[in-house]
């Protein structure tokens, strides 16, 4: 196993969550801009983290074992549907 396979291993569940908001946002959590060098590697190691880790896969993401998973519109709304509701409020 590499040291970059080792370092995925080892990489704690909220540092994977801080490097995946990055990726998506384009910047660091204190607004500093990625470079296109840290993009690039952050998104190698989101998707390697995903790859070793993601024993439950959202719509577009890598699965456990490498697997690119999509779920269809079906699948999603029934696992939101599943999912406990937090608060419903009326807006008028």
């Amino acid at each position: 196993m590499s040291s970059f396979q080792q370092a995925i291993a080892n990489m704690p569940e909220d540092v994977y969550q801080r490097l995946k908001t990055a990726v998506e946002l384009g910047k660091w959590p204190d607004g500093a801009v990625l470079t296109p060098a840290q993009k690039e590697s952050s998104m190698q190691a989101v998707l390697a983290w995903q790859a070793m880790h993601n024993d439950n896969p959202e719509h577009m993401t890598i699965g456990k074992g490498g697997e690119l998973v999509m779920k269809s519109k079906s699948e999603l709304r029934r696992q939101f549907r599943d999912e406990a509701e937090i608060t419903r409020q009326k807006l008028n």
